[in-house]
């Protein structure tokens, strides 16, 4: 044994012979169906050279630490340990976190990186503000917060007499590669947190000071996948005190035999997670727990988890979930966002749905006004809700009162004293801590009021925050926090990253997402460092990176029974091919098999599973088609829409208007053709309002006209220029086009009588109503009633090809008294102008619409049956698709 320190290594032996120092006890549990052969490899040389390396050193066991490399090691350790030497001491197994914590109780400094996002976002934007680049604050430090924690792990491996000496050689290094003019604000970020790295101090400062290490007799230090810089300093610092262990080399070196490998290639994400869930199942049945499911892709690993809560299956996800995924975190972010002075109607009811103490029934009320009004913004729902009752009106008032207390910009532990009282107004607070994810939530973002000296010591906590940039304060630390719920037991199913399967007791492996995007096998490496600058700070490299994931995949695919996933096709349609690491394997499958003299192809093609969800036969029961009875809801009224619905689907008819059951219109939605149509509408009725009253014939003077027509229109409906800037920019080659035909109509000698005309005529015990674009006068006196339409034109010309089948502009033509009248749609187009329509002989068509309109109306009186026809074309967008059920009719 040297003074620099032992490197401990672990006899090789057959992985399923037992050796022959190792306790009965731990033999027998070992080998049970729970433990797999390697895990016993690894553990029985683990444990019995530690007591062998103890024994050589007369170090006692009670002051020997064992410095695990991950947290859920240690229970399995001290529990092995125990079975194997019930009688004695025991070493005491730690990580370096937790050792330094036992030792001594941490409180970082005001500029100390504390590795807690609500503390380090602050002291960031602090440190840049100092640094001169308060402008650009709220863009770089969440990077800089980043790149520090980066550049930690090598800084605590330091002693903090070295750590400042070794940051003045570093800093010459981190500018080299960054142009000063090119990457300015990448070179400040690097600068600065090389400089917040270096001057910070940290829990592990402990382990480095002299009494420690008077305390210990042996410390055997284990590193994982990636060899941990402060392990190498430690060990450097106790020399003969300390054995180093690299645990992944321990379990790689034993003889390589890989376990039973399946192969499965899903159609996309949700037959991804199908089958990876299928797959967990299948083991439990087998009796093969417990089972681990590998964490590469979060979004689909909660897809997986939801399956699995669904068939009551107990799981301990170790890996968590952030916290900004939670119900909670929805909820609090909710309440900021209805607090902005611009807040969207939707956010607004989104945080009064979450709030308790809101009336549920007013809050529907609400809802259904501002989706009949179509007010997006909350701020114009203050003159709606004034045409109530005066109780309504009160509780309006009352909701923008709590929404002003967000107002105003003020220091952090006001905010928080703020969200609190919202959060208590609103009924949130008690949901909040008696969920274990909300109780998380008040502890991150230190909402309790007892914990406001606290954040009255943050660094930066005095700065006026404006609600925006405390909302992003909120998102950044519920973002970087993670929420990992507490399990009663042993789980038969354990989620964990694929890097923490390391000497773990697992019988059975799932690997979801193992395709060449989510499972990389040279990840690009995080953080604003260059190649040379990592080299130069310690950093891993990118090779050292991808030798990492290849010894996590090999120790991995040693599980005795393991199933691969990957999905062939992504969410936007594009192929995906399998990782390079799933490809390397089949390779590897081919040169075996070519290795024995077997067929290289079949044998890559064994390893294909067959599809683990298990087919059932369920017995079809098909419905019958819906003939409801309409006669007890008599029809009073009846417009074009209504009655077209009619024709193309009786069912619909009584769906939709006579049960009156609708969608829920959006709100927060995007402009589309049919608010370019409204639109249009209104521009086209103010300016030819306009123009009858003045008229005016030249071109130019009718286009400044229709110009600011367009312009009134728009700040009328509130359109954002955004939002309207692809109709805005057509808009030129519509109103020319307009212009042109206008002339030309004109010409004939039609002239423009009134617009946006509102008509009703009784018809029999119905009443015709609708609201007619426009209604011009030929010279002959007669009546033309004119339609707009933004369609495309061979979609108009389809209306007037068979008289009989398009009923709008023949119902239009009922409105009016007229013995002797006209009808034309008018296209309004961008590309091909604007062109009419005419509908030949529409009085003819009117009054064959009207008796058969009054036919049917008997008919529905009467109590003839009101089918669903279940046609395609009339089918691919209704309303009422989900009640008919026509994907389950015989």
């Amino acid at each position: 044994m040297n003074d620099e320190g032992i490197q401990l290594k672990l006899r090789h032996c057959d992985r399923n012979q037992t050796h022959p120092s190792v306790a009965p006890g731990l033999s027998d549990h070992m080998t049970s169906p729970d433990f797999p052969p390697l895990a016993l490899t690894v553990w029985t040389r683990l444990l019995d050279d530690v007591a062998l390396s103890l024994t050589a050193r007369a170090a006692h066991p009670a002051r020997t630490v064992v410095v695990l490399p991950y947290a859920q090691l240690m229970p399995l350790a001290s529990r092995l340990w125990a079975q194997t030497r019930p009688d004695g001491f025991a070493p005491h197994f730690e990580t370096t976190q937790n050792w330094s914590r036992r030792l001594r109780a941490f409180n970082p400094g005001p500029d100390d990186l504390a590795f807690d996002a609500a503390r380090d976002i602050l002291t960031a934007q602090t440190l840049l503000d100092r640094a001169g680049l308060g402008p650009h604050r709220d863009l770089l430090a969440s990077a800089l917060v980043e790149a520090a924690g980066q550049l930690a792990a090598q800084a605590c491996a330091l002693s903090p007499a070295r750590r400042q000496a070794w940051g003045q050689d570093a800093r010459a290094v981190v500018s080299v590669g960054l142009d000063a003019q090119v990457m300015a604000l990448e070179a400040a970020v690097a600068q600065l947190a090389l400089v917040w790295a270096t001057a910070s101090c940290y829990a592990t400062d402990v382990l480095f000071e002299p009494w420690v290490a008077d305390t210990l007799d042996c410390v055997v230090l284990l590193d994982g996948f990636l060899a941990e810089p402060l392990s190498g300093a430690l060990q450097a610092l106790w020399g003969a005190r300390a054995i180093k262990v690299a645990l992944a080399e321990v379990a790689l070196e034993q003889p390589a035999r890989r376990g039973a490998i399946a192969l499965h290639g899903a159609r996309d994400a949700e037959d991804e997670a199908q089958r990876a869930a299928a797959c967990v199942l299948r083991h439990i049945e087998s009796g093969r727990t417990p089972v681990a499911l590998a964490a590469i892709d979060r979004a689909l690993t909660r897809r997986i988890r939801a399956m699995l809560d669904a068939q009551q299956v107990p799981v301990r996800d170790e890996n968590g979930w952030k916290l900004s995924t939670t119900r909670a975190a929805a909820q609090v972010m909710a309440a900021l966002r209805a607090g902005a002075w611009n807040a969207t109607s939707d956010a607004v009811l989104d945080w009064l749905k979450c709030s308790p103490a809101q009336p549920a029934v007013r809050v529907l009320a609400m809802e259904r006004m501002l989706r009949r009004a179509g007010l997006r913004e909350w701020p114009s729902a203050g003159t709606l809700s004034a045409r109530d009752d005066p109780e309504f009106s009160a509780w309006h008032r009352s909701l923008d009162t709590l929404r002003d207390g967000l107002a105003k910009p003020r220091a952090l532990a006001l905010w928080l004293a703020a969200l609190r009282g919202l959060l208590l107004a609103g009924g949130q607070w008690p949901l909040l801590e008696a969920d274990a994810a909300g109780a998380k939530l008040l502890s991150v973002l230190r909402l309790d009021e007892a914990a406001q000296p606290e954040v009255e010591t943050f660094n930066g906590a005095a700065r006026r925050l404006t609600l925006a940039e405390f909302t992003a304060w909120v998102d950044t630390v519920l973002e970087s926090a993670s929420h990992v719920p507490a399990h009663p037991g042993e789980e038969p199913v354990v989620i964990l990253p694929l890097s923490q399967l390391l000497a773990r007791p697992f019988a059975a492996l799932v690997v979801p997402g193992c395709d060449e995007v989510r499972l990389q096998a040279s990840p690009e490496p995080s953080g604003p460092w260059t190649p040379a600058q990592r080299e130069a700070l310690g950093l891993p490299s990118r090779e050292t990176l991808a030798s990492a994931v290849l010894a996590a995949w090999t120790h991995a695919l040693q599980t005795p029974v393991a199933d691969l996933l990957w999905r062939e096709g992504d969410e936007g349609g594009e192929p995906l091919l399998p990782s390079p690491l799933v490809q390397l394997l089949r390779l590897q499958f081919q040169r075996d098999a070519a290795a024995s003299g077997k067929d290289a192809r079949s044998a890559a093609a064994g390893h294909l599973a067959c599809d683990p969800r298990v087919q059932r036969a369920v017995q079809p029961r098909p419905v019958a088609r819906p003939q409801p009875v309409g006669a007890a809801l008599p029809v009073l009224q009846l417009s074009a829409s209504a009655y077209n619905d009619l024709r193309h689907c009786p069912y619909r008819f009584f769906a939709l208007r006579q049960l009156g059951l609708k969608e829920a219109d959006e709100l927060d939605t995007a402009v589309d053709k049919r608010d370019f149509g409204q639109w249009l509408h209104d521009v086209l009725k103010q300016f030819h309002d306009g123009l009858k009253a003045d008229p005016a014939t030249d071109t130019g003077s009718r286009r400044a006209r229709l110009d600011a027509a367009a312009s009134a229109v728009t700040r009328s409906m509130a359109l954002a220029e955004g939002e309207f800037l692809p109709f805005a920019a057509a808009w030129p080659r519509v109103r020319d086009g307009y212009l042109v035909w206008l002339a030309g109509f004109e010409a004939d000698g039609a002239r423009f009588d009134q617009g946006e005309v509102a008509c009703e005529t009784p018809l029999g015990a119905v009443t015709l109503v609708g609201r007619i674009d426009r209604i011009d006068h030929c010279p002959d006196g007669t009546a033309l009633v004119i339609d707009y339409k933004t369609e495309n034109q061979a979609t108009t010309r389809r209306r007037i090809d068979v008289s009989t089948e398009d009923t709008q502009l023949a119902f239009y033509a009922a409105l009016l008294p007229h013995d002797t009248l006209r009808a034309a749609y008018v296209n309004v187009g961008e590309k091909d102008g604007t062109k009419e329509f005419e509908q030949a002989d529409v009085v003819a068509v009117r009054d064959l619409l009207v008796e058969g309109l009054l036919h049917d109306m008997a008919r529905i009186a009467e109590g003839t049956p009101l089918p669903a026809l279940g046609e395609a074309a009339a089918c691919d967008y209704c309303a009422a698709r989900g009640l008919c059920r026509k994907d389950s009719w015989a």
